[in-house]
């Protein structure tokens, strides 16, 4: 029987959540793990359980550390059913300084044996950018993301650059960043947000230029528009100079999704949570990186827009706690990360990044009540990000002791509130503000030199 651990936040909310192969004998008792922090027990179960190579399904629910803890409930079922995004890292606030005094920053070259915190460091005035002009782009640019095409006059977001703080990050060039892919694949799979790094990426190698030598090749990863459909799964292009492919593929929640019944238009969805995509399963083979990420989708309202219902073990789910958003997004991500890491003995040269959540910064509501992000001054909130930990614990958690690569950018984000769409997206109606997705370009673009400098 697979045991599920549930690792608790100082809210009583689930936070962490490890998931033990049948094979894997837990050596982990209630009491060793009441006896240490959250980041240590992680640490432990994630050593027990990579020990067996096998993805876990898990089909029963274990509650590991600390007796009487129970989940929020009322609270937690409320925030569910209004459809409120639960996906955002529950633990504290990362650690931010906002002094404006000149440290010396002691720069380490990223080819030292040391491994560069690229996520520790701060956002630094730089004229030289962007990397692209919002006013072009617009082969791979989407305009409702081309806040220069909006009605917003002020553009302060575009003109930093992120610096880590004990290492020197290179300077992206297109040109480079090809030359290092050259007749490689770089695949993106995951939501709206990972649409959004797609599309910097590729203005960033072109500079915004339009190009007529860049090849559609959505065909050969089944990215064709079906009948019915406003738009395909996903784009794929190939630039033939140095046959270097760049993809995006809508996979919001990562996990398989199929219909009950096929036969029925009006069917509801089965969303395997302890199954990769299909189209991850069909099309790993040809990667040579990849970028995943989820975190948005995750709430009541998607599921029952989309008839999205939960199975494990390839039936409906029956344990609560995993009915629960947090515990059921928990899952899916220790789930995908341990069935990509299963396979990269197959392939030595996939190097596999799983980026942490984008943050949201909605003031005085959410989305649908108000919420509003109206801060236009440049790192108001602070400049710094000073601490070693990631603000994304699940995604650290799931990735820890693995060969999947952690793309955080969660705290590096957090720090940005005024460069979000805002009350300027081009489709919202009076009252609503996009502070979830940003403008472009801006904040995905750091996302990419990030990436850029870890392949």
């Amino acid at each position: 029987m697979s045991a599920t651990i549930l690792i608790w936040s100082w809210k009583k909310t689930p936070l962490l959540t490890a998931f033990v192969p049948p094979q894997t004998q837990l050596r982990l008792s209630p009491e060793t793990l009441s006896n240490v922090s959250e980041e240590e027990a992680t640490s432990k179960i994630n050593v027990e359980a990579r020990k067996n190579d096998d993805v876990a399904s898990a089909v029963s629910l274990t509650e590991v550390k600390g007796k009487g803890q129970q989940i929020e409930g009322e609270k937690y079922s409320n925030q569910e059913e209004h459809g409120k995004d639960l996906a955002a890292p529950t633990d504290s606030p990362p650690r931010i300084s906002s002094s404006s005094g000149h440290d010396t920053v002691n720069l380490k070259n990223h080819t030292e044996n040391k491994a560069c915190n690229y996520a520790k460091g701060k956002w630094v005035p730089d004229n030289n950018r962007p990397l692209y002009s919002g006013f072009g782009c617009k082969q791979w640019l989407s305009g409702m993301w081309a806040c220069r095409l909006t009605q917003r006059t002020d553009f302060a977001y575009e003109k930093l650059r992120w610096q880590p703080k004990e290492c020197r990050m290179e300077e992206f060039e297109g040109s480079k960043f090809l030359r290092r892919m050259q007749s490689k694949t770089l695949a993106f799979v995951g939501d709206s947000l990972g649409r959004q790094q797609f599309q910097s990426l590729m203005c960033m190698i072109t500079g915004g230029e339009e190009t007529h030598d860049v090849e559609d090749v959505g065909e050969e990863y089944g990215m064709v528009l079906v009948h019915g459909a406003t738009r395909p799964s996903g784009w794929a292009y190939r630039f033939p100079s140095t046959n270097t492919t760049i993809l995006y593929y809508w996979s919001a929640i990562l996990c398989d999704v199929e219909p009950l019944d096929r036969t029925n238009p009006d069917t509801d969805y089965a969303m395997h949570l302890d199954r990769p995509s299909a189209f991850l399963v069909q099309y790993l083979h040809k990667f040579d990186v990849l970028v995943l990420n989820t975190g948005h989708h995750w709430n009541r309202g998607k599921l029952n827009t989309n008839r999205w219902v939960m199975h494990v073990g390839g039936v409906p789910n029956t344990d609560r706690k995993i009915a629960m958003i947090g515990g059921a997004k928990n899952l899916t991500i220790y789930s995908i990360a341990s069935w990509v890491n299963s396979q990269l003995p197959k392939y030595p040269g996939l190097k596999a990044f799983f980026r942490t959540i984008s943050p949201r910064h909605f003031v005085g509501g959410d989305w649908n009540t108000g919420g509003s992000c109206d801060n236009t001054t440049p790192m108001s909130v602070g400049k710094e990000i000073s601490t070693d930990e990631s603000s994304d614990p699940v995604v650290a958690g799931a990735v820890q002791g693995t060969g999947v690569k952690l793309l955080d950018i969660t705290a590096v984000s957090q720090l940005r509130d005024e460069a979000h769409m805002s009350r300027f997206s081009i489709t919202a109606k009076p009252g609503v503000q996009d502070c979830l997705h940003w403008c472009l370009p801006g904040v995905p673009d750091a996302w990419n030199e990030i990436l850029f400098a870890q392949i």
